[in-house]
């Protein structure tokens, strides 16, 4: 909206085409807000400035769309009123998504920790989402750049106009084609533009700010759900072990999980990092237990006791049940105990074993940073939710006005969760707008 011309230009347009509903972004959360308006006989227009609808659907899960999970809980969501999804979560199950993607008959499979990914493509979700909204009449325009955003002052004429420009490819360009605007109207306005992550899909901060346009605040805001970066000895000693993965508990002080861990040419990723960094803060340091099924200051000193001309690599060589890979142990060798790395086991003070023994099973880290928006699967933070209806998603500023999806201080877990939080809102919104 950087652009976005005066108020004075925007309405000297003709006549605007009228809507009972105008949503502004054609992805998970809008297209469901969308199709669940028409069902209820409203006159809907979707909106969207990228070139196709869906774009973060269709790259979602390895272009397989984790579309939902079995096990949808509070718990599984971040935010700063951490109540404030329950609502729509509650009315919303996955299992009524989960029934509509049974209806189309596309065939999904479960992966751990519940799941669920399309057996084809995730271009079947998005497939489904427009035909459920041709059927009820939506209308959906794409490459339409949002020129202004306008409330009707007047108390008897409520609602928004809304000023576009159609946005045109560089071959129309090269032909002098001129782009064309346009102005629409409509009672009720919802923001579903989505967060900051992945700007290549077209991601901006539209939504952010025609929230603040209307009096809204923002929490922080911040890359979510992706890898952490390194620097120094630190970023070259993990650049050295890229491609080996390993289940870990990663940790910090407010939460943990166990699940896989992958070492990449930039730093740290898998479920376990992506997991963890919706958690994280700058600054704060991370731990990592590599060997989590094991206590390796007990089973240092058992070996010391019972093998005492071992070293301490061969104790968590490949051969054994608590191996570490061959590249990691050597690397953490390096760092960790150098100085013992040749000497036998007997020959090791107790406390320098329960030292190494702790290392491994408590590694510490400090990330110099993540990935950014760049690969970030989410946008941490947003729209203030205690400004927000949350069984509406009505703005408790402006009437008329709706947010829906990630654009809302609302963050879930890598696994489903947030597309089923834009399921979620996008029918809680749909119903009353």
């Amino acid at each position: 909206m950087s652009q976005m011309p005066n108020q004075a230009a925007a309405v000297k347009l003709s006549t605007a085409s009228q809507f009972d509903v105008i949503i502004i972004g054609a992805g998970a959360s809008g297209l469901y807000c969308a199709l669940t308006a028409g069902k209820r006989g409203r006159r809907v227009l979707v909106l969207d400035h990228a070139n196709k609808v869906g774009k973060k659907i269709l790259m979602s899960g390895g272009g397989r769309c984790n579309f939902t999970n079995y096990f949808v809980e509070p718990e599984h969501f971040i935010g700063a009123n951490e109540h404030f999804g329950k609502s729509a979560l509650s009315r919303y199950p996955s299992w009524e998504f989960i029934g509509m993607v049974e209806a189309h008959n596309i065939a999904y499979h479960e992966r751990e920790h519940g799941q669920l990914f399309c057996d084809d493509s995730a271009k079947d979700i998005v497939t489904m989402l427009l035909d459920e909204c041709a059927a009820v009449g939506v209308q959906v325009r794409i490459n339409t750049q949002i020129d202004n955003v306008v409330a009707n002052a007047s108390h008897e004429n409520k609602g928004f106009k809304i000023a576009t420009t159609k946005k045109l490819s560089k071959k129309e360009i090269a032909d002098g084609i001129k782009p064309t605007q346009a102005l629409y109207s409509c009672e009720s306005l919802v923001v579903a533009t989505g967060g900051l992550s992945i700007p290549t899909l077209g991601a901006s901060g539209l939504g952010y700010e025609l929230a603040q346009q209307f009096g809204h605040t923002l929490t922080p805001i911040d890359a979510s759900l992706v890898p952490f970066t390194f620097t120094d000895k630190t970023g070259e000693l993990l650049r050295a072990l890229s491609g080996i993965s390993l289940p870990v508990v990663a940790s910090n002080t407010r939460t943990s999980f166990k699940l896989p861990l992958l070492f990449t040419h930039r730093g740290l990723s898998g479920p376990a990092m992506l997991q963890l960094s919706n958690y994280w803060h700058t600054g704060e340091t991370i731990e990592i237990n590599l060997l989590p099924d094991f206590d390796i200051t007990a089973l240092l000193l058992t070996h010391k006791s019972r093998h005492p001309k071992q070293l301490i690599r061969t104790v968590l060589s490949d051969n054994t049940d608590h191996a570490l890979p061959k590249k990691l142990l050597l690397a953490l060798q390096s760092t960790l105990w150098e100085d013992v790395k040749d000497t036998e086991l007997a020959n090791i003070k107790d406390e320098r074993l329960t030292e190494i023994g702790q290392a491994i099973n408590g590694w510490q880290l400090k990330p110099s940073g993540t990935e950014g928006y760049r690969t970030a699967e989410v946008t941490r933070g947003g729209i203030n939710t205690d400004e927000v209806s949350s069984k509406t998603m009505e703005s408790r500023l402006q009437e008329g006005l709706y947010f829906i999806g990630e654009v809302l201080d609302v963050t879930g877990w890598l696994g489903g969760y947030n597309f089923q939080w834009a399921w979620a809102s996008g029918f809680v919104c749909g119903e009353v707008v």
